[in-house]
């Protein structure tokens, strides 16, 4: 289900932060985070945020074509191995 229209965006509010104090100064920094699901604003494009995936914090670089976009979507969860050499159900 999406968001109100009434409502702006949800993106945590200690991401903003950040982002707008990094933009005063003009510098880039590598901004950590757990919010995976803020979603990814203008004023984001040309960072490296952090965003954790379970495990680790993977660091992403915003670009235009990310906006609108969750933050979760761009750091995958898990890692599929493949399947087990002697299990039978996935030879049917």
């Amino acid at each position: 289900m999406i968001r109100s229209l009434k409502k702006n965006p949800f993106v945590a509010n200690h991401l903003v932060k950040k982002i707008d104090k990094l933009n005063q100064k003009a510098e880039k920094e590598i901004i950590i985070t757990f919010s995976r699901a803020s979603t990814i604003i203008p004023t984001m494009i040309g960072h490296i945020i952090a965003i954790h995936n379970g495990k680790e914090h993977l660091p992403i670089y915003i670009t235009d074509r990310m906006v609108g976009h969750k933050l979760g979507e761009f750091v995958p969860t898990f890692n599929f191995r493949g399947h087990a050499k002697n299990d039978n159900r996935s030879r049917r």
